[in-house]
């Protein structure tokens, strides 16, 4: 029998990354679980054990935000299993605030992580991917497409990394590498809880905003009720690392394509303000 092939996956401590690479071990492939702090791998190898796929996934430590760890960690992998056949960069943070307020430190720290992180991996993993004709895979988000209320600093990276990969694609191509957008929409998982946000803070400091974020996080709380679970967002990603011929965009709901045809659709934005204007009135 051949040796499977190889997807290295960041972020997978919980979420859709911890589905994606329960999911993606299901589906034959052996699955570099990566994390920037392994004593958090519990909950991935329990989901592991359960779903009879714990033999096909190996947890490791990646930093997207140092380029010494994200190199180690690919030329480990490459050394271990001779090729790597698709990378999925899903690791990220969220933050909720307005610029005038929280000044440009959360605006950098979001660019690092969800931008600049994205773009090492990417940058590191390209030799390997085209030894092999892979796969690019990359989780964004409709806050990639879509800017959102308060959302200011995490839609401008997510907005980078989607322009980044769109310029990427063809050139990619070239080379046999195929890459992937994933844009989830609301997502019931600790990505959200992971902020550690104080909201009743929060509101308090917001001053002139105040109201503005008391509708905003009255909407999000509503729409995270409803949200979809990982798995169901994860079945999409593994749809992408799959396919014969995946897309360059897959949305992982009715929702999500709905919100994001808003936007494609909305030559001078005046559509996509009066949704979002409505998320803060």
């Amino acid at each position: 029998m051949s040796a499977p092939n190889t997807v290295v996956i960041t972020g997978t401590s919980s979420g859709i990354g911890l589905a994606t690479a329960v999911a993606a071990a299901r589906a034959g492939w052996r699955t570099i679980a990566t994390m920037r702090n392994t004593a958090r791998a519990d909950a991935l190898l329990q989901a592991a054990t359960e779903a009879g796929a714990a033999e096909l996934i190996q947890v490791k430590a990646l930093d997207v935000t140092e380029p010494s760890s994200v190199a180690a960690c690919l030329d480990e992998v490459v050394s271990e299993y001779g090729r790597l056949d698709a990378v999925i960069n899903n690791a990220g943070a969220g933050f909720v605030g307005t610029v005038e307020q929280d000044g440009m430190d959360p605006v950098r720290a979001s660019m690092e992580v969800n931008y600049f992180g994205v773009v090492e991996v990417t940058r590191a993993a390209l030799p390997h991917l085209r030894a092999t004709r892979g796969r690019l895979i990359t989780v964004t988000s409709v806050g990639g497409v879509v800017g959102q209320p308060f959302n200011e600093a995490y839609c401008a990276a997510k907005f980078a990394v989607e322009g980044f990969m769109e310029s990427l694609a063809p050139v990619a191509a070239t080379v046999g590498v195929d890459v992937t957008l994933v844009e989830p929409g609301a997502v019931a998982s600790e990505f959200v809880a992971s902020q550690q946000l104080d909201i009743p803070a929060l509101i308090s400091a917001a001053g002139p905003y105040a109201p503005a974020l008391q509708a905003y996080v009255d909407r999000t709380q509503k729409s995270f009720a409803g949200a979809q679970s990982p798995a169901e967002a994860a079945a999409s990603v593994i749809g992408a690392l799959t396919a014969e011929h995946p897309p360059l965009r897959v949305q992982t709901s009715d929702w999500a394509r709905d919100f994001v045809a808003t936007k494609l659709s909305d030559l001078d934005g005046a559509g996509v303000q009066a949704v979002t204007g409505g998320w803060v009135r």
